[in-house]
Order: structure tokens, then sequence, then C-alpha cells
């Protein structure tokens, strides 16, 4: 069969994974914290006798969206979100040094401040515990105070929410969804901000992914139908040859 069936099925392949990576990112567009994956399509020449004409497409996915998403009042007390740049630290389920900013936090059963997920949230000394019965608020720089005792007058600090802003060009998205750096960790950085009260919505833009999804389908239908011309094509040339022997 001509080399073009197998370069239009290879483009149909790519297009696949370009399709799930969108679907992926429109079934998170109600994520909190959540940053959109990024593809691209790349040219690799096939190898083989005979001139370079021809090339295979390949898709990858360089890295993440960094522009920030909306932030969005709640007015709980747990809710967090990180104004402008910056993370917050977790220990994720492989016992790792993870970031997100995904700031709907919980207590625990253990009594140590997690996010929604699960995850432990670390502070500068690690996991921060809270009291029971305590009301707990988080200040600008992460700093976690609880008040507890009959008349809620007695406020003490629990511990800080580390904060980091490794370069964005360091980092890694993982499947879990989690960032790590590629440096190995990141130190805290006091420039970094929480409003409370707030999170801070995904980046996903749902009419961007949607017509994505219907330029990859056409996209996809013009490959079919390369592959369908390249079995005509063989097939009239078979009959030709069949003709003339």
């Amino acid at each position: 069969m001509d080399r073009l069936a197998y370069l239009a099925s290879a483009g149909a392949k790519q297009l696949l994974h370009r399709q799930e990576t969108i679907a992926h990112n429109l079934a998170n567009v109600n994520t909190p914290g959540f940053r959109a994956d990024l593809d691209a399509f790349r040219a690799v020449p096939v190898q083989g006798a005979g001139p370079g004409t021809r090339v295979f497409v390949a898709e990858s996915t360089p890295g993440f969206d960094t522009s920030p998403g909306t932030l969005q009042a709640t007015g709980r007390n747990l809710d967090v979100a990180i104004e402008g740049e910056g993370f917050m630290v977790v220990e994720a389920r492989d016992g790792s040094e993870a970031y997100t900013r995904a700031g709907s936090l919980d207590i625990g059963a253990d009594s140590t401040l997690r996010t929604r997920s699960g995850l432990v949230l670390q502070g500068d000394g690690g996991p921060i515990s809270i009291p029971e019965n305590a009301r707990v608020t988080i200040g600008r720089d992460g700093t976690v105070s609880a008040t507890s005792g009959s008349n809620n007058k007695s406020v003490s600090v629990v511990g800080r929410i580390k904060l980091v802003n490794p370069p964005a060009n360091s980092l890694v998205k993982a499947g879990d969804g989690l960032f790590r750096s590629a440096d190995g960790g990141a130190a805290a950085d006091a420039n970094v901000k929480l409003v409370d009260g707030t999170l801070e919505g995904s980046n996903v833009n749902p009419i961007d992914a949607l017509v994505g999804m219907i330029a990859v389908a056409r996209q996809f239908e013009t490959q079919m139908r390369l592959m369908t011309s390249a079995e005509q094509n063989s097939r009239e040339a078979n009959k030709l040859l069949a003709a003339n022997g």
C-alpha cells in the first residue's frame, strides 16, 4: 500500500492523542487551581531509502498553561487562593514533595491540615496540626492561627503554610495533577501571598476547548479520507496491472 496510508494513519493516531488532552482539560474546567495541559505537533522525517520528502507527525505535551484562573469568593475560612505566582507544598501519595494551587482545605481525622483530596499540607516545619474544636484562620503570609476557649479569645499560631515559587520551566506536571520540581525542591518564598475565603478556578477556557475539539474532529476526518483515497488508488493500480498482465 502507498506510504500515504501509513502517514495518514499516523496523523489520525496523534489527533486522537490531542483529543484526549483537550477532553482532559475540559473535564477539569471546574477543578480549583487546575492548569490546562498544552499540546503541540512536531514533524518527524520518514527514515529510509529515497529522498526525504515525507514526514510523520508526532503529538507531544510540552508543558502546561501558566496563566492564573479566576478568583472566586467563597467566604469559607479554610478556602485560600494564591495571589499571583506561587504554589502550596503538599506531600504526594508517594511521599514526595509536590506543589498545588488547589486551596480548598480540610482538617483530617488526625487533626492535620489537608487538601480536599486528602493530601497533607506542609508547613515550614512539616505538617500543621489543628487543636480540637478550634476555629482556623489563615493569614496572607500563610500563617495558620487557631482560636479556641469558651469565649473564643485564646488565639495561637499553630504553623505557617509553606509557600514556594519555583521557575515555571523547572516544573513538571504529573498525572495526579500535582506539580514537581525538576531541580529536586524549592525553598519557601516570603513574597507569595494568600487570599482567604477565596478559591482559584481552573484556567481552562471551555469555549476554546470545545472549538479545539471540533477542529480536531475535522482534521481526523481528513486523515480518514486520505486513508480511503490511498486504498482506492491501490485498488485501481492493481486493476491496471492485472489488465496489462
